[in-house]
């Protein structure tokens, strides 16, 4: 089951930007361990990048809602 492309283009800023805010976050918490700190345009590139297939997946979800509701 594919998710239209309307749905996934819909949804990537809300994706992208969860993921981007969720990154940043980790990079605060890795600090405890020594790790570097991103940046927020870092962090915001890298929630572009991981944003994208956890939208596809979403979207996959959304359509077999979608499919679980109209009862086919």
């Amino acid at each position: 089951m594919r998710p239209s492309l309307k749905l996934v283009a819909a949804l990537t800023p809300f994706g992208a930007g969860a993921m981007g805010v969720n990154l940043f976050f980790a990079s605060l918490i890795g600090s405890w361990l020594g790790w570097p700190v991103l940046t927020p345009w870092q962090a915001a590139a890298g929630g572009l990048v991981i944003g994208l297939p956890a939208t596809y997946a979403f979207a996959c979800h959304i359509e077999r809602l979608k499919t679980e509701a109209e009862g086919s």
